[in-house]
């Protein structure tokens, strides 16, 4: 069998090629990719080569939020079988590291995770038409599941994380800087765990949009309004929580001046060294919390996408065929138009 995947060279070169797919071993599943999300770090991939101090170093399949059906099982596999909608967790942390041990898998010192560079050999991804993954990535789903919803648990689950870290969230005033797909999807997690207000900062309209959709109840477009946010400033700040999409310095900023005294900062959105304003955090007693990846929260992702807790459907605002790619990767880029934009890949009957 053959298999289409989208793979990069380097900087702006990314190719459709053809390869074969072996058939699974025991423990495996030959699984058709249905849907596939663009992240940013694809993008950065992409357009930088890498991210931060993480280099492509070789050809690397990207992709790492997909969903799809189970075609073939292997041997020894059980509660999977062939025509069964599938969720993919592209996190395979080794269980046998100190970090492991710990009951911090998130941290695992020999974590493979699908479409990362950062390993050598790089961890191929998800964004070709066939693969073969451990039965232990795939979590079964309903025959009717929504497979385009479901290709969000992954990015829905590193939001779900964030909430986890930032403690008790029921009837705070959370304010979130960055609404793209993981400023948004912050949104949703803060809004399901009972937040009492959510206000939403961003550059740009078009997200702004989607995050009144994800349940914002405000939303400051910081570029034509800045005056809106700096506000919250007033008296010390409002806020009793941020959550921190955008690893923009002056998004950082806005977020601690905004927080009340020994309010939370989690920072989500990752970059390069980003300046912080230490002299704030330190006189306001800000709590400064990072959040990376997730573990269980994979299956509680997929299962409030399942049960219609969490609709992530409006993050989702285009999709493209994979001989489409390069167009996709686009349209992605342009956060005047795109939030999460979604590759679709050949139907299970098709080989590619």
């Amino acid at each position: 069998m053959q298999s289409r995947v989208c793979r990069l060279y380097g900087q702006n070169d990314l190719r459709i090629e053809t390869e074969e797919v072996a058939a699974p071993d025991a423990g495996q599943v030959l699984v058709a990719i249905a849907a596939g999300g663009i992240c940013g770090s694809d993008m950065h991939y992409l357009s930088d080569g890498g991210i931060g101090t993480i280099r492509v170093r070789e050809p690397i399949i990207l992709g790492h939020e997909a969903s799809g059906r189970v075609l073939v099982v292997g041997e020894g596999v059980t509660g999977l079988a062939p025509g069964d909608a599938v969720a993919l967790n592209p996190s395979r942390p080794c269980g046998a590291c100190a970090y492991c041990h710990e009951g911090l898998p998130m941290h695992c010192m020999n974590m493979r995770f699908n479409g990362s560079a950062m390993r050598l050999p790089h961890e191929q991804g998800l964004f070709r038409d066939r693969i073969v993954l451990a039965a232990a990535q795939c979590i079964r789903l309903p025959a009717d599941a929504d497979l385009n919803a479901v290709a969000c648990a992954e990015p829905l689950a590193v939001c779900l994380h964030a909430a986890r870290m930032a403690g008790d969230i029921k009837g705070k005033r959370v304010l979130v800087t960055g609404a793209g797909p993981i400023g948004s999807l912050c949104v949703a997690a803060a809004a399901a765990a009972g937040a009492a207000e959510i206000v939403v900062s961003d550059l740009q309209d078009a997200p702004l949009k989607v995050a009144e959709a994800m349940g914002a109840t405000r939303t400051i477009n910081v570029l034509s309004t800045p005056e809106a946010l700096e506000a919250y400033a007033a008296e010390k700040g409002y806020f009793h929580l941020a959550f921190e999409c955008s690893a923009a310095a002056p998004a950082i900023k806005s977020a601690v001046a905004a927080l009340r005294p020994r309010g939370t900062l989690v920072q989500v959105g990752v970059a390069g060294d980003t300046a912080m304003p230490v002299n704030a955090l330190v006189a306001k007693e800000i709590r400064l919390q990072g959040s990376h990846r997730f573990h269980e929260e994979f299956a509680e992702a997929v299962a409030a996408i399942i049960a219609g807790r969490i609709d992530v459907r409006p993050i989702i605002t285009g999709r493209y065929p994979l001989e489409e790619a390069a167009k996709a990767f686009a349209v992605a880029a342009d956060r005047t138009q795109a939030v999460k934009v979604h590759l679709s890949f050949a139907p299970p009957d098709q080989t590619a």
